[in-house]
């Protein structure tokens, strides 16, 4: 049975870029209890997604989680796993507004009998609004005995344009969210 994506969102990555990738900020965190030494095998958990992305892009990340965690020595099982792997995607429509502002003043003196001068003004030009989604993947990493996550990794991009290497782009981002997965290697 293939494992699907649990999404929240609309999608991550795949509105994507123009010509160049845009740059995923990476944050991850652990459970410093954790025997991560311990941890042989995963399964990515099944969570029924809710199909906001297409089937296409999430094949994509979940065949990048699954080479990424065989790459680092880990095996991928049916059952009987020690870690599930849960995979999410959110993002969020967002706007930009540039603006320039044009002050103009002179500043005043202070004379022997009293403070003169001081006048200015300003205005305020917009140049532009600039729509686009800011997107991230969310990799969860529960330990199936106790039930608790032992590892966090997100990463986040400003998305403006379409993908023209879908496949590289969601490799090249989820390597970079697990590079610190297993902590301490």
């Amino acid at each position: 049975m293939r494992s699907i994506v649990y999404v929240l969102g609309t999608g991550f990555i795949l509105a994507a870029m123009n010509a160049c990738s845009p740059s995923v900020k990476v944050t991850t965190d652990y459970d410093r209890s954790a025997s991560f030494a311990g941890y042989k095998t995963y399964h990515i958990y099944d969570a029924k997604g809710k199909g906001e992305i297409s089937q296409l892009n999430a094949d994509r990340i979940i065949n990048a989680v699954q080479a990424t965690m065989n790459k680092k020595g880990f095996t991928g099982v049916a059952e009987n796993q020690d870690l599930d792997v849960n995979v999410m995607t959110v993002t969020q429509d967002k706007k930009t507004v540039t603006a320039n502002t044009n002050y103009y003043g002179y500043g005043g003196a202070y004379r022997p009998y009293g403070y003169w001068g001081g006048a200015g003004g300003g205005s305020t030009t917009t140049f532009n609004a600039y729509d686009y989604k800011n997107g991230s993947l969310i990799i969860d990493i529960v330990d199936t005995k106790t039930q608790k996550m032992v590892w966090q990794g997100v990463g986040n991009a400003d998305i403006d344009g379409e993908v023209s290497n879908p496949d590289k782009f969601i490799q090249d981002a989820v390597t970079k969210i697990m590079t610190d997965f297993p902590p301490g290697k």
